[in-house]
Protein backbone atom coordinates (compact mmCIF):
# COMPACT_ATOMS: atom_id res chain seq x y z
CA UNK A 1 0.00 0.00 0.00
CA UNK A 2 1.26 3.99 -1.08
CA UNK A 3 1.18 6.53 1.76
CA UNK A 4 0.96 8.94 -0.90
CA UNK A 5 -1.12 12.15 -0.19
CA UNK A 6 -1.57 15.96 -0.40
CA UNK A 7 -0.97 18.35 2.92
CA UNK A 8 -2.13 21.70 2.79
CA UNK A 9 -1.17 24.13 5.69
CA UNK A 10 0.61 27.26 6.99
CA UNK A 11 3.80 26.51 5.29
CA UNK A 12 2.72 25.54 1.80
CA UNK A 13 1.70 22.30 -0.25
CA UNK A 14 3.17 19.46 0.08
CA UNK A 15 3.40 16.42 -2.13
CA UNK A 16 4.31 13.62 -0.01
CA UNK A 17 4.56 10.15 -1.75
CA UNK A 18 5.47 8.48 -4.82
CA UNK A 19 1.80 9.29 -6.62
CA UNK A 20 1.34 12.92 -5.13
CA UNK A 21 5.03 13.72 -6.53
CA UNK A 22 3.78 12.03 -10.07
CA UNK A 23 0.77 14.28 -9.74
CA UNK A 24 2.51 17.32 -9.57
CA UNK A 25 5.26 16.32 -12.35
CA UNK A 26 2.15 15.52 -14.69
CA UNK A 27 0.75 19.28 -13.54
CA UNK A 28 3.87 20.56 -14.78
CA UNK A 29 4.53 18.85 -17.46
CA UNK A 30 0.82 19.85 -18.91
CA UNK A 31 1.85 23.50 -17.86
CA UNK A 32 4.99 23.00 -20.42
CA UNK A 33 3.24 21.37 -23.27
CA UNK A 34 1.13 24.50 -23.02
CA UNK A 35 4.04 26.63 -23.05
CA UNK A 36 5.90 24.63 -25.71
CA UNK A 37 2.52 24.65 -27.98
CA UNK A 38 2.63 28.49 -28.10
CA UNK A 39 6.52 28.81 -28.83
CA UNK A 40 7.86 29.26 -25.40
CA UNK A 41 10.45 26.90 -24.21
CA UNK A 42 10.11 25.98 -20.49
CA UNK A 43 13.36 25.26 -19.84
CA UNK A 44 17.01 24.89 -22.00
CA UNK A 45 16.19 20.29 -22.07
CA UNK A 46 12.39 20.84 -22.89
CA UNK A 47 11.74 20.02 -26.40
CA UNK A 48 8.38 18.80 -27.82
CA UNK A 49 9.48 15.78 -28.74
CA UNK A 50 10.79 14.81 -24.92
CA UNK A 51 7.52 16.13 -23.41
CA UNK A 52 5.08 14.32 -25.49
CA UNK A 53 7.55 11.13 -24.42
CA UNK A 54 6.67 11.99 -20.89
CA UNK A 55 3.43 12.12 -21.61
CA UNK A 56 3.42 9.03 -23.37
CA UNK A 57 4.58 7.52 -19.85
CA UNK A 58 1.36 8.59 -18.14
CA UNK A 59 -1.24 7.77 -20.36
CA UNK A 60 0.39 4.58 -22.01
CA UNK A 61 -0.22 6.81 -26.02
CA UNK A 62 2.16 7.73 -28.12
CA UNK A 63 1.61 11.38 -29.65
CA UNK A 64 2.95 12.90 -32.87
CA UNK A 65 4.65 16.88 -32.96
CA UNK A 66 1.60 17.60 -34.02
CA UNK A 67 -0.99 16.46 -31.59
CA UNK A 68 0.26 18.38 -28.10
CA UNK A 69 -3.54 18.80 -27.35
CA UNK A 70 -4.57 15.67 -27.46
CA UNK A 71 -1.73 14.76 -25.50
CA UNK A 72 -2.79 17.71 -22.70
CA UNK A 73 -6.52 16.16 -22.49
CA UNK A 74 -5.10 12.88 -21.46
CA UNK A 75 -2.74 14.47 -18.98
CA UNK A 76 -5.66 16.52 -17.56
CA UNK A 77 -7.87 12.63 -17.63
CA UNK A 78 -5.42 11.01 -15.44
CA UNK A 79 -4.47 14.41 -13.01
CA UNK A 80 -8.27 14.33 -12.25
CA UNK A 81 -8.39 10.66 -11.45
CA UNK A 82 -5.70 11.40 -9.34
CA UNK A 83 -6.64 13.84 -7.67
CA UNK A 84 -9.80 12.37 -7.03
CA UNK A 85 -7.85 9.21 -5.37
CA UNK A 86 -5.32 10.64 -2.66
CA UNK A 87 -6.26 11.99 0.12
CA UNK A 88 -5.94 15.95 0.48
CA UNK A 89 -4.63 16.86 4.91
CA UNK A 90 -5.46 20.33 5.79
CA UNK A 91 -2.80 21.01 8.69
CA UNK A 92 -3.79 24.58 10.41
CA UNK A 93 -0.86 24.06 13.19
CA UNK A 94 -0.30 27.62 14.74
CA UNK A 95 4.04 26.65 14.45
Amino acid sequence: MDDSYISHGKGGTMFAGPDAVMLFQATALRSGLGLLKVGIKPSRGWTITRALQMATSYSGKTYKRTEIDRAMADLKLWIDAMRCALPVERTDDNA
